[in-house]
Parts: structure tokens; sequence; C-alpha cells
């Protein structure tokens, strides 16, 4: 199977756009704390409110306390819930800042979106980020229903994000609570952080790696890399990432192993789209968004009972 298979022909059409606005891409991450410290200077911008805007508090369960931000539809009561976990390669990146695009999601899908404030490497490294993802995740089991009004779950997030989704959904999976999500929409993510795979061995010499999981004994930890993970009993995901993306490969790697373990897996490539494509204003981008609002909105259709035999 050629790659240009998996890819929707129509996607073509937003190519020179994106290409366009390649210039602005970031390609390395920072190579030293100094470097990763100023990146955060530099992204330590205060982000769009949105409107309504979101709400604060701190949520716990197993122990553990972590603040969220939650933000419900615009229009109605929530047909289920949204688990978001935000992207910065695990040492950067706030909930807060993913609130404009949370807000369009509530309202698009029609869901109420809390997204985590997990702590961030250095300061914290791994396994603190999974901890707090992980905390969130069992409070909404327990208290979706009484807070929402529904029971039915998705989760996912992009790039560092997507990564602690699937090692989320591992934890819960192996506490026998994975039930209540109906789905994973996870972007970009990066399943191989200890460099022993093909796809891992294209980032091995990123610095994020070693701010996070550099004290790990072992990286191939499903809790690390969860592309080692087995990954039986999890429920329907999603996988969008460009053919441009360093990560492509560790994506298809992913893809293939969750249909081996006979789960149900959707993946989407998106032609010359780099990593992170998804947060830019493009063609692409919009498109991406729309096709992981369609198949979120198809995980919260409520089963109607069949009915009976004429």
């Amino acid at each position: 199977m050629g790659l240009r298979s998996l890819i929707d022909t129509e996607l073509r059409a937003h190519v020179e756009e994106l290409r366009a606005s390649a210039g602005s891409a970031t390609v390395k991450g920072p190579s030293s704390l100094d470097e990763l410290r100023q990146a955060r200077a530099n992204g330590d911008v205060i982000p769009p409110d949105a409107d309504p805007s979101a709400v604060e508090q701190v949520v716990g369960a197993a122990g553990r306390q972590v603040p969220v931000r939650i933000l419900a539809p615009g229009n109605g009561a929530p047909r289920g819930v949204y688990l978001d976990i935000h992207g910065g390669g695990f040492y950067l990146g706030s909930a807060a800042r993913g609130d404009a695009r949370n807000r369009r999601l509530a309202d698009a899908v029609g869901v109420a979106v809390v997204s985590v404030d997990y702590r961030l490497a250095p300061e914290h490294p791994w396994p603190a980020a999974p901890d707090d993802c992980e905390t969130v995740a069992l409070w909404l089991i327990e208290q979706a229903e009484a807070r929402f009004g529904t029971t039915r779950l998705a989760i996912g997030g992009f790039s560092a994000g997507a990564t602690l989704a699937m090692t989320t959904l591992l934890r819960l999976r192996d506490r026998g609570a994975v039930g209540s999500f109906v789905g994973a929409a996870l972007q970009f993510g990066t399943y191989d952080l200890s460099g022993l795979t093909p796809a891992g061995r294209l980032i091995a010499d990123e610095y994020f790696i070693q701010a996070y999981a550099g004290h790990a004994p072992d990286r191939t930890d499903p809790d690390i890399s969860p592309v080692y993970g087995d990954l039986r009993g999890l429920p329907p995901v999603l996988l969008v990432v460009g053919s441009a993306d360093i990560l492509l490969e560790d994506n298809l790697a992913m893809a293939a192993r969750v249909s081996a373990a006979g789960g149900e897996v959707d993946l989407r490539i998106y032609p010359e789209a780099p990593h992170g494509f998804t947060a830019r204003s493009t063609g692409m981008a919009k498109a991406a968004l729309r096709d992981i609002e369609c198949w979120l909105s198809g995980r919260f259709v409520v089963p109607q009972p069949a009915g009976p035999v004429r």
C-alpha cells in the first residue's frame, strides 16, 4: 500500500497555501535547558479569552489534585465530555492557551471540554504529567454524570498531548476503568521516546526527551513510549498526522499496532502538512479540524436499542 492511497485527494487543493505558510514552521525544539527556558519566555503570551470564558477548577481523584479549565457548549446540555491534553513537548504550553480551540470544539460537537493543566518538565519530569492526566480522567469517570449529566467521555490531544492521552488510556485500561471512553482523537503524537525504533531514532537527539524522561531507567516503558504497550482493549482511535511530519512514521507504527491488537483505528494523513499544522489558520488545518469534529461527533451518538424483530 502506498502512502498516496491513504491521503484524500481533495485535500491537495490546500497544498499551495500550506507551502506558502511553511516558512514559519519550527523544525527543531530547544537543545539545552537555557533554550528551553527561552522557548517558554517567547511563548508566554496571554491567549485570547474564549466566549463564554472557561471555568477554572481544581479536581481530585486517587489522592491527587490537578487544575483544569472547563468549557461547556453554548447550545444546550453536553452530549458528552472531551478530555483535552495540550501539547508542547512536555515542557511548554498550558490549558489556557487552548481556550479558543476548545470553545470551537465544545460548540461544534456539543460537548463539555475539560483541559488538563498538567505539570511540566524538567521541573516535573515523568511520571508527573501522566499522573496528572490520569487523575483528571479518574475524576471524570467518577463525577461526569453529576457534573455534566453524561457518562460518555472521549480524550485527545496534540503532539505531547496525544502521547499523554494514549498513556492515560493504557493506565485506565489496566485499572479496568476505560469503558466510559468512547474514542480518542490523537493529533501527531510521539509514541516512541526510547530512540530504539526507526521512527524513534528520528527524534532521539531532541532535548525535550532528556528533559521529560532522561532519568527513566527504561524509556521503552509504555507509560513513556506507548507504542511498546499492550494496546488491546482501547476505545476507537483517530490518528491525524501530516505527510511532512517527522512523526509520520511513528504514527503509522501506532496505527499498525492498534490494528494488530484488534482495535478500531482511523488514520488520516494530510498532504505535505508539517508537525503542528492544525494550529495554523490554513485550509488544511480547517479541513483536519472539521474531520476531528465529525469523527468525535459520531462517537458521542447514543446507540438506539434494536426494535422488535417482525
